[in-house]
């Protein structure tokens, strides 16, 4: 599992940059960082309840589409 991209995507699917992110969700930055880079693993568990804290406070930012 590439948990280094799960994070990213994450977090760029709200539209925030890191240091937003960090602070939103109260993460250190260079925690997320660490992550982001694959030289340390976020817990699958922080993973999933990131995953569901965006999805249920609607926080992800819609891609605009070609038509845009």
């Amino acid at each position: 599992m590439d948990y280094s991209k799960r994070i990213k995507d994450l977090r760029e699917s709200t539209g925030m940059n890191r240091k937003e992110f960090c602070d939103y969700f109260k993460i250190p930055y260079r925690t997320v960082t660490e992550w982001e880079r694959d030289n340390r693993h976020a817990p699958e568990y922080v993973i999933r309840l990131l995953e569901y804290y965006i999805h249920a406070e609607k926080l992800t930012k819609e891609k605009p589409t070609k038509d845009s």
